[in-house]
């Protein structure tokens, strides 16, 4: 502790990355823990454009099911440690690979590399908005429950989430005539699924910080998903430290915090909250 609290107020560019970890203690699942199911299907197989073009109804059902936890959920001491160090150190940068917003919530200005639960995207003419509305659409009322043993029928396509003010209407088979009618194109949720880039401009940001990084922490995340699990590589490489801080030891960290993050950052931040 001593030791990475040296590092930390020398350092000059401090960059964060936090993932899952740090929202676990808000009561929200993550995606490769004991929660990592919903119903019986493994939550990363639905996390998949191939899952949204094989079965919109399902992947809409996951994601209402999200939304309407995370809207019900506040955050923990992490999400202010960190949005309080941020207000304390200059040149503090946050990058997260959530979509909860919680780091938002608690004060905090984000890089949300893999967008937002609450943003959606326009599958037809690619507007992108934030919305929301719980539910998003009327069909999702009283649907997503993540019981293993639930049955809901596929809600029709022509009545899943739908940008009414798109300017390139599609046309679609109406589940109870068969006719051809136009609606607005579907919405899918604006985050980067698995098998997905990431934005690029985002990318770009995150490069440019990395490579003048100092010191970076590695909070609450498995750094097992790529690009992300490349950035203490990048950092080392120019002669940065790296600090991690999670429920399982790291390898190659030079400080290396075990434990729930929620306990450690405002100690090693050396901030009350």
């Amino acid at each position: 502790m001593t030791s990475f609290q040296a590092a930390l107020s020398t350092a000059k560019i401090i960059v964060i990355l936090t993932g899952a970890g740090v929202s676990a203690a808000s009561g929200i699942p993550t995606f490769r823990a004991a929660g990592g199911y919903w119903r019986t299907y493994e939550s990363t197989s639905l996390a998949t454009p191939q899952a949204f073009r094989k079965n919109p109804s399902r992947v809409w059902e996951f994601y209402h099911y999200r939304r309407d936890l995370v809207s019900q959920k506040q955050p923990n001491r992490a999400h202010f440690a960190l949005a309080e160090f941020e207000k304390l150190r200059p040149n503090v940068h946050l990058i997260t690979q959530n979509v909860d917003g919680l780091h938002a919530a608690a004060g905090s200005e984000p890089i949300e590399m893999h967008g937002s639960l609450f943003h959606v995207r326009c599958t037809s003419c690619g507007d992108e908005f934030e919305d929301r509305t719980n539910p998003i659409c009327d069909s999702l009322a009283g649907k997503g429950a993540p019981d293993p043993d639930a049955r809901d029928a596929d809600i029709p396509l022509d009545l899943l989430p739908r940008h009414e003010l798109c300017q390139r209407p599609v046309a679609l088979t109406s589940s109870e005539t068969g006719e051809k009618i136009c609606i607005g194109g579907l919405l899918r949720p604006a985050v980067v699924w698995f098998n997905e880039s990431l934005d690029p401009p985002v990318m770009n940001e995150i490069r440019v910080l990395l490579n003048r990084c100092d010191l970076l922490l590695v909070v609450g995340t498995s750094g097992i998903v790529y690009p992300a699990a490349g950035f203490a590589s990048i950092v080392k490489s120019n002669g940065g430290k790296v600090a991690e801080f999670n429920l399982d030891p790291s390898e190659g960290a030079d400080f290396d915090f075990v434990g729930p993050c929620e306990d450690l950052l405002p100690l090693a931040l050396g901030v009350n909250v």
